[in-house]
């Protein structure tokens, strides 16, 4: 079939005006309700029956070619294009053959989509997709034209405007399958990471199949940047996606993003996915179900999000039949007989569910009470009415009695670590009771100490040298006491989670004021008896420090153990610290950094312990004893703890780290805080813990390998330090240099590349750092060269090795320098930066790190390939660098330093020419260029950047010695270029030459080299210096007399210029 064009009046038959005058009368009558589109695509239809094809097809796109100008989205526009894609989509049931307008009007949509004026392209996808959106699934189209049409949207998704690509992808959307053709929606995933354009990203993601290959990126785009995308993806999940397609880690995942999502909006959205399509449809109703679909024993956090979202919705209603008392079967007893019930074993949904459940109606209850207490009259009797009834229902939920809840949290517990998470859940239910009663507390503080009294695992005094988890546990019932012993969250004795479920619930049996602490101080006594008596083993050991770990986790100060605290550092914790075993050691570690936060002053004992074992101690040993001494040191500060073992004369001004002697520990008093943890970072790699990973199990997790890692330890606390460095005034800004130097270099070092958590932390580090503090950009002005001399290869007593090697520690100290840079340029926070701008800070900001640099350069006299390679290195990052006009010192004195600087650079010609720009721009800036700069304010400026220069700084602005004239006529520039050489390469040379002494000479009037321009005594000897400086004028073919005149002449022009 042809293509019809469109056609004006004048072309048409006698019979077409009238034909087109009847269809433009009812597309205007189509244009003033929406409900008249039925009733007039009747007439249009009838019409069409009656007409040829030809003559129709004509008359119809005469009457809607105004629309292909029009490019605004009004409502008359869009009510025609509605009405236009909904004729054509329109079966004609009574013609016998299928009609052939539909194709036609594509076709001719298509040339429209093709063209160059964009609201013709914006009208003809905006029809396509309208029409293509409303075709029935068997409407008869041929493949010919659909090809046509697939292949002109595929060019339409990239065109410039955003609503053409957008119509475009809409109309692709109705053929892209999940299946094996997944040309479309392949086209689809590789746009919508580069789109820009939030609808067109919307329509994207509206418009992808249901597949495993879509699933992550709509997954992704719930984390996108507009709110409009995001209820999009979470829309395209709930109609597209059933809930056992999804795996559980992308349900807890749309769930956690999406009911914690800052958009009121995309809340919503989530809540109707979860409630309409997954709780309703899936799950027929039933929470347990949808629960289970979570796995909220992995994803705890996840499944009480999505309780406490459909408690507040009001999509869960408690039944009055529903209780945990059905799990509580009481059996027939006699009088006067007291039986235990029989309990039925709940499952970890059904416990997590009436645990958030009985917390929802406590909480709604207290807020109804407390509206009540607020109100007066009829709306208080209301309130409290309703507080009533969620009391009621709270009651009835509850086990009817403390020891029916005692019996039912024991029989979980006796029943296994495949019912731990159940267990811990009604631990923490049993906040919700009440324990006002005396026999029902009684009974509930002797449930607490058989908690307390599960001992840990027995193991035997050699298993740190067993191979396998055989060899550990020696009974079914150590898995049990493994994970239901009360302890510390961190030694064998339990983990943290249900180490607070004891906590909580032993706080609300024991409210009284120091009760608690009587009680597991009981407990530790208890257990403490065989370990001081010297007949308790590893088992007793562990369950006595974890014990003390439960107690000192919960106190708010050492004075609530009533005295016992010194004794229980003397006789428990510091012969832990002795003991033979590596678990022991370690968790003695661990609970004496605790009960050192809880002290008012540090203790000696303590602190020496702590330094013995960071300097003998095997890896995870050292690790742990690292983290309580940073614990202790950010917590009193590095002089309370250097007082505390004796050092009262320690130096608080000292720019460097003392060395440490561990020969010396034995007769020694101890190590300055500072010093002994910074030797941690200077010790050999084995000795720091990197290589003892590898006799361990293979099996064990590369998190619990960086955790007993010395280097992921200080690098994490250091970096609080540094973060923190204003509440530590004693510690002084060069330490704080040196610290920061080595975070830097161990952050790019190759042997910290598995250290995934320690380069996780530096990176927020040192993104957050810069913009804190004015006073954190001086630091890291200061630690840009010592970084830079750290890890340059072949100089400062770095190693060298093969070219590769060479090049590759080059890259990666480039990387660094360009990395401090950054940061160095990176704004302050509004506050810092408007203080900034009224103070005389040029050491906080580039003009320090720019004399810092020149000084490094100048000081640099070695001429080896190492030494030209990082001067080189340093002058592309000087030339990075800005400058404020109100920095005028600043500024000075790096127009003196440029006359330093070029010297050392004469082997690089492009640092040259940058350089000599660099000089052109500070003389641009320098408001005074004829004022000198003193030398006792050079000094003034070393002083302060801490600068110890080896050169002397010349900064007297002596005007250039006058030239007299030349016999002979210097040649113009344009005319000494065009001037033959010996031959092409030659002349290219002398070019170069000439660029090169163009570059230079406007350095030329800088003070150091204006001074020097004085002792001049010839035109030979001008030359000399100036190819001295350059190093650039090479030989030159030229006669001397008419190239000394030339070059003199074009610098003369030049300092005009700048004049």
């Amino acid at each position: 079939m042809c293509c019809f064009p469109p056609v004006t009046l004048s072309q048409m038959s006698p019979t077409e005006p009238v034909l087109a005058e009847q269809i433009c009368r009812i597309l205007q009558e189509s244009l003033h309700s929406q409900l008249t589109h039925s009733r007039k695509l009747k007439e249009l239809a009838s019409i069409h029956r009656s007409t040829p094809s030809k003559p129709f097809f004509a008359a119809f796109v005469e009457s809607i070619g105004s629309i292909f100008d029009f490019p605004r989205r009004t409502v008359n526009a869009e009510r025609t294009v509605r009405f236009a894609a909904s004729f054509a989509s329109l079966r004609l049931e009574s013609k016998e053959e299928e009609s052939p307008f539909l194709e036609e009007f594509l076709r001719f949509l298509l040339l429209g989509a093709q063209a160059a004026h964009r609201p013709a392209r914006f009208r003809s996808c905006q029809i396509i997709s309208e029409i293509i959106m409303r075709l029935p699934d068997d409407a008869e189209v041929s493949d010919e034209v659909w090809d046509e049409v697939i292949e002109g949207m595929k060019e339409r998704a990239g065109d410039k405007i955003p609503a053409i690509r957008a119509f475009a992808i809409r109309a692709l959307s109705r053929f892209a399958f999940g299946g094996d053709d997944t040309d479309i929606s392949d086209l689809f995933l590789q746009l919508l990471p580069l789109e820009q354009n939030a609808e067109v990203r919307k329509a994207i993601v509206l418009s992808l199949p249901s597949s495993n290959s879509t699933i992550e990126a709509i997954i992704d785009s719930t984390l996108d940047v507009n709110e409009s995308v995001r209820k999009a993806a979470y829309c395209v999940v709930a109609s597209k996606f059933p809930l056992q397609s999804l795996s559980i880690k992308h349900r807890t995942t749309l769930l956690k993003r999406g009911l914690k999502d800052r958009s009121t909006v995309v809340k919503k959205e989530c809540l109707e996915m979860l409630k309409d399509s997954w709780l309703t449809k899936y799950c027929a109703g039933n929470i347990i179900n949808l629960l289970k679909y979570l796995d909220v024993e992995t994803y705890e956090s996840v499944g009480e999000s999505v309780l406490n979202a459909l408690l507040n919705d009001g999509a869960i209603k408690v039944q009055e039949s529903q209780s945990i008392r059905q799990h509580i079967v009481s059996e027939n007893q006699t009088e006067g007989e007291n039986t235990e019930p029989r309990i039925e074993v709940m499952d970890a949904e059904t416990a997590l569910y009436w645990r958030v459940v009985c917390k929802h109606l406590q909480a709604e209850a207290q807020a109804k009470g407390s509206d009540a207490a607020t109100t007066t009259g009829t709306e208080a009797a209301v309130y409290a009415s309703e507080a009533s009834d969620k009391n009621d229902l709270l009651e009835r939920v509850l086990p009817a009695s403390i020891s029916d809840y005692v019996s039912l949290v024991n029989a979980h517990l006796s029943a296994g670590q495949n019912h731990h998470f159940t267990t811990r859940q009604l631990l923490l239910l049993g906040s919700q009771l009440d324990f006002s009663d005396t026999s029902t507390r009684k009974s509930a503080a002797s449930f607490l100490q058989s908690l307390l009294s599960i001992p840990p695992p027995t193991l035997s005094d050699q298993s740190h040298l067993a191979t396998s988890s055989d060899d550990i546990i020696t009974s079914s019932n150590d898995i049990v006491n493994l994970a239901t012993s009360a302890g510390d969250g961190f030694s064998l004795g339990g983990d943290r989670a249900w180490a607070r479920a004891v906590a909580e619930l032993a706080r609300r049996v024991h409210s009284s004021k120091g009760e608690f602490e009587e009680v597991v101080l009981e407990a530790v006594e208890a257990r403490a008896r065989d370990v001081r008596e010297r007949v308790g083993g590893f088992s007793e050991w562990m369950h006595c420090l974890s014990l003390i770990g439960f107690l000192l986790e919960n106190l708010e100060g050492i004075w609530g153990l009533r005295g016992k605290g010194s004794e229980m550092l003397q006789s428990l914790l510091l012969p832990a610290a002795k003991q033979a075993h590596i678990d022991i050691q370690r968790s003695a570690m661990r609970q004496l950094g605790l009960y050192g936060s809880l002290e008012k002053k540090p203790n000696k004992d303590l602190i020496k312990q702590l330094q013995i074992s960071f300097i003998n101690g095997s890896a995870p040993v050292k690790a742990m004893a690292c983290k309580s001494l940073l614990d202790l040191l950010t917590w009193f500060g590095p002089n309370e703890l250097n007082k505390s073992i004796g050092l009262v004369n320690s130096d608080e001004s000292k720019t460097c780290f003392n060395e440490i002697n561990v020969g010396d520990l034995d007769g020694n008093e101890g190590f300055e805080v500072l010093d002994l943890l910074y030797w941690g970072f200077e010790r050999d790699e084995r000795e720091l813990g990197f290589n003892e990973g590898e006799e361990e199990e293979e099996e064990e997790e590369e998190e619990e390998e960086e955790e007993d890692c010395v280097v992921s330890v200080l690098g994490e606390g250091f970096a609080k330090l540094l973060l923190l460095s204003e509440n530590y005034a004693s510690i002084s800004d060069e330490l704080y240099a040196v610290i920061l130097s080595k975070l830097v270099k161990v952050y790019f070092d190759e042997e910290t590349g598995d250290l995934q958590r320690l380069k996780q932390c530096l990176s927020m580090f040192f993104e957050h750092y810069p913009v804190v503090s004015r006073c954190h950009k001086r630091c890291i002005s200061s630690a840009f060269v010592p970084v830079m001399r750290s890890m340059w290869p072949a100089m400062f007593g770095n190693t060298t090795g093969s070219n590769a090697y060479i090049s590759k520690m080059r890259k990666r100290a480039v990387i660094a320098a360009r990395f401090m840079l950054q940061m160095i340029q990176t704004p302050l926070f509004s506050d810092q930066n408007e203080e900034s701008l009224d103070n005389d800070d040029f050491e906080f900001d580039e003009e320090g790190l720019a004399i810092r640099i020149s000084a490094e350069i100048a000081s640099c006299t070695e001429k080896t390939n190492a030494s030209k390679a990082y001067v080189s290195a340093l002058c592309k990052i000087l030339v990075m660098l800005g400058f404020r006009v109100s920095e005028q010192k600043a500024i000075k004195c790096m127009r003196g330093m440029i006359n330093l600087i070029l010297p050392s650079v004469s082997h690089d010609k492009d640092a040259v020419k940058e350089i000599a720009k660099l000089g052109m721009t500070l003389k641009s800036l320098d408001q005074h260029k004829n004022e000198e700069l003193a030398e006792d304010q050079i000094n003034e400026i070393f002083a302060t950047l801490g600068i110890e220069p080896n050169f002397q700084l010349e900064t007297n602005i002596i005007p250039p010695t006058p030239m007299p004239p030349s016999a002979k006529a210097a040649p113009s520039r344009a005319k000494s270029r065009r001037k033959p050489t010996h031959s092409s390469s030659s002349s290219s040379d002398n070019d170069d030459v000439d660029d090169d002494v163009a570059s230079v000479s406007h350095v030329v009037v800088t003070p150091g080299l204006a001074s020097r321009r004085s002792e001049r005594a010839s035109k030979a000897a001008a030359l000399s210096k100036m190819a001295q400086s350059s190093a650039v004028m090479k030989d030159l073919d030229e006669d001397e007399d008419e190239e000394e005149s030339g070059v003199i002449d074009e610098e003369d022009e030049d300092e005009e210029d700048f004049e």
